[in-house]
């Protein structure tokens, strides 16, 4: 009996050890795992906490990862994935591979209620035309204003088919315009500087003095005054208001590390990632953090309306409306 007991124990063990000592795969964007953004101090937080290893994969842009996910199917090496946003998710659950998150997400805050059961938010901001301000003395005051104006002030874009920017300023744009789109997007074009393929390469370019605009988000600025001590980048206030990103993660159904996958997903909602949001991800956090946020953050601009189609609307309209966005685009 004493060494059934002593052989349990070591059964146990062992087993307990080849679960800390399990690898955890995330697919995210490229700008989440890079050295300046939060993925490393985040890799070391839960590695601390669960004695596993957190192993990330950086891909391009949020829309790159749902059209990774889809080719690779129920082959994927994904346990997690992190950085699609809300205009995604009708698309990504149509795939079959996610699994419920079974989280306690009431440390979770956000502009809007949440109620999905799959998908895990982490953060969140508006969109917006960021500006030089030594290179732009007026800057635009509405979509109308950057859509109509002065064409040799060039701005930088995002590619919707691979980026979640490029698909939010699309909808942004197809919110304020509707069916008269394609004709904004015909006059926009002139003011294209050119289109990347994800947020990292657009940002670096019009960092780099290439252009004087660029699309980000309102709290691009943040980091420039945090990091810089500069107040040379800002937002431009829209009276049409701003589309709103929410970004999430979600388990796959095919995961061999179902619990570790939801425990990571647990781990998001608080401080361990939390705290990296601000000042890693420069974007608002979701979930509990330690400390407030920096007073920066009080300085940003805040949109007085909040633009917003379902998941289900850009499911069913998506290839329609980048068609359009291309066929004006490309010519």
């Amino acid at each position: 009996m004493r060494f059934a007991v002593v052989l349990l124990a070591v059964v146990l063990t062992f087993a307990n050890a080849a679960r800390a000592g399990e690898t955890l795969t995330v697919y995210t964007y490229d700008s989440f795992v890079a050295d300046w953004g939060p993925g490393p101090a985040i890799k070391e937080s839960f590695e601390g906490e669960c004695g596993c290893t957190l192993n990330w994969v950086g891909i391009q842009d949020g829309v790159a990862i749902l059209n990774r996910l889809k080719l690779e199917g129920s082959s994927t090496k994904a346990d997690v994935i992190l950085g699609l946003d809300t205009n995604l998710l009708t698309e990504a659950k149509a795939t079959g591979l996610l699994a419920p998150h079974g989280a306690d997400l009431s440390g979770v805050k956000l502009p809007t209620k949440w109620t999905d059961d799959t998908f895990v938010p982490y953060d969140f901001a508006h969109f917006a035309v960021i500006y030089d301000r030594e290179k732009v003395a007026i800057p635009p005051t509405s979509l109308d204003a950057l859509v109509n104006g002065d064409s040799t002030q060039k701005i930088v874009l995002q590619d919707p088919r691979t980026s979640t920017p490029g698909l939010g300023f699309l909808l942004w744009m197809k919110s304020v315009y509707g069916d008269k789109s394609k004709d904004a997007w015909s006059r926009l074009r002139e003011r294209v500087l050119t289109v990347t393929p994800g947020w990292s390469e657009a940002y670096g370019l019009f960092t780099k003095g290439e252009a004087p605009m660029v699309l980000s988000y309102t709290t691009s600025p943040a980091y420039h005054l945090i990091a810089e001590s500069s107040d040379k980048y800002a937002a431009a206030l829209f009276s049409e208001g701003h589309y709103l990103q929410i970004e999430v993660a979600a388990a796959l159904n095919t995961s061999r590390k179902p619990a570790l996958a939801r425990r990571f997903l647990q781990f998001m909602t608080g401080p361990g990632f939390q705290d990296h949001i601000a000042t890693g991800n420069w974007m608002f956090p979701a979930g509990r953090t330690s400390k407030p946020l920096p007073e920066q953050f009080g300085t940003l601009v805040k949109p007085a309306k909040t633009l917003m189609f379902s998941s289900d609307d850009v499911a069913a309209r998506r290839r329609d409306w980048i068609a359009e966005w291309l066929n004006v685009m490309s010519k």
